[in-house]
């Protein structure tokens, strides 16, 4: 007896062996075939063949021959591109109404079930990854990068932080002064920080970075949306910006900051600040200075019917920043700064839509390759900032090159000579791939 349990435990030991081994040498193949391909960086089109292993691009050559068991999917003379890349975009904010986080009237799982599905629509619009700039997207990216849910790949900030009174700033007139000693819901989840003072400003900065953040989000100036600061004014001292920045740069990635006047992006950027998210009110000076440190500035294409507030004071602020936008956008191209672009989107599906619009809208100031190059292989250098806190390490984003990512979406037409085809998605992109898994596909529909 006890010699056929042992040969019974020896035969199954070996055949999972085996079995595990198997899954493990096995790869999955697919093969993209007569494809135009637009690699994110360059603005002539390659003609030929995508083999993905994996996750991963293996081969590109004008032809391949299909490996066994490959998937095979027929361009059809129809252009690749990399799957974009949103530079500022809210995964839990974007579809979570204004009521539910301001008025209190829902709580951290209705956000959680919002972004979660939401998280999927993004994905079907072709952007593959985001950069999120404020927020609690910790499970929902856990979630997506484990394959257990669609969704598009994040760059998490984390909760962004401000000083009392400030962007941040979630209390009301009646609580304060405030108690220290208490944080209120959206902050003890992490959505938001009010956080003052060089000692706390570094403590919070820890905590967040602890949490997963990819990079460190602050404010330093004004917002739109928030109640007791308008966009003139200046938030955070140079001691405590410069606090955060130590701590970030402590854990070798970057800050980025909200911020509109000239001002505050001058501060900002002085006190070791990377990235400028808005900036709109920037001059031609303190973009050159930008440019010399090498720091970013991330822009949205916002037009005034975008949005209407139910607050008059953020309606007012924001039709205070429409009218600069118009004049940043050609100002930081004429300089040569580094531009990234995102949405920005907060508080609602119905113009999520717009995501796609506003690569669309980058015309006015961009030629087609220049506008798609913003949103692959430029947004992806943006990404890059955020060093070994990087969390997709495989390969780049944004190109489409042997050893990259394969994100990828099949476009039915040529987007760098007619760029309107990107504001149609549900029409015109016929395949969507994000790490070398078919998420649509209705190419021969």
């Amino acid at each position: 007896m006890k010699k056929v349990l042992h040969l019974f435990f020896v035969t199954f030991i070996v055949t999972t062996m085996s079995f595990i081994s198997y899954g493990q040498d096995a790869k999955k193949t697919t093969l993209i075939t007569n494809a135009k391909i637009f690699d994110g960086v360059n603005e002539k089109l390659i003609e030929g063949d995508i083999l993905i292993e994996n996750n991963l691009i293996k081969t590109i050559e004008a032809s391949i021959k299909a490996p066994k068991g490959a998937n095979i999917i027929d361009a059809q003379g129809k252009t690749v591109i990399p799957g974009l890349i949103d530079a500022h975009w809210h995964t839990t904010y974007a579809y979570t109404p204004a009521a539910v986080l301001f008025l209190n009237q829902g709580d951290m799982p209705e956000v959680a079930i919002r972004s979660m599905t939401g998280a999927e629509k993004t994905l079907l619009r072709g952007f593959t990854t985001v950069r999120d700039p404020g927020g609690n997207p910790f499970a929902i990216k856990k979630l997506i990068d484990s394959g257990e849910y669609p969704g598009h790949r994040i760059l998490p900030s984390g909760p962004f932080m401000s000083p009392t009174s400030g962007h941040a700033d979630y209390y009301g007139k009646t609580e304060v002064p405030r108690d220290k000693d208490y944080i209120n819901y959206w902050e003890r989840n992490m959505m938001a920080m009010t956080s003052d003072g060089v000692d706390e400003v570094r403590l919070r900065t820890r905590d967040i970075l602890k949490y997963g953040a990819t990079q460190i989000k602050i404010t330093t100036g004004g917002g739109v949306a928030s109640e007791f600061d308008p966009l003139d004014v200046s938030e955070y001292s140079v001691d405590e910006i410069k606090a955060v920045v130590e701590e970030a740069n402590n854990y070798n990635t970057y800050v980025t900051s909200h911020v509109y006047t000239d001002r505050g992006v001058r501060t900002s950027i002085e006190a070791g600040v990377k990235c400028i998210e808005h900036g709109f009110f920037v001059t031609e000076e303190t973009l050159k200075l930008m440019k010399e440190k090498g720091a970013w500035i991330s822009l949205q294409p916002v037009f005034k019917e975008d949005m209407t507030w139910d607050n008059p004071l953020s309606q007012h602020k924001f039709e205070g920043i429409v009218e600069a936008i118009d004049k940043v956008f050609p100002l930081a191209k004429k300089v040569g700064v580094n531009i990234a672009v995102g949405k920005d989107h907060l508080f609602g599906p119905t113009t999520a839509i717009q995501q796609n619009e506003y690569v669309v809208r980058l015309g006015k100031w961009f030629t087609p390759f220049e506008a798609l190059k913003i949103y692959t292989s430029e947004n992806a250098r943006l990404l890059e900032m955020s060093g070994p806190r990087h969390p997709y390490q495989e390969g780049p984003l944004g190109v489409v090159k042997e050893g990259a990512y394969a994100d990828l979406v099949i476009v039915d037409g040529n987007p760098l000579e007619n760029l309107s085809l990107i504001a149609d998605p549900e029409k015109n992109f016929v395949v969507i791939m994000k790490d070398g898994k078919v998420y649509k596909n209705t190419i021969d529909k």
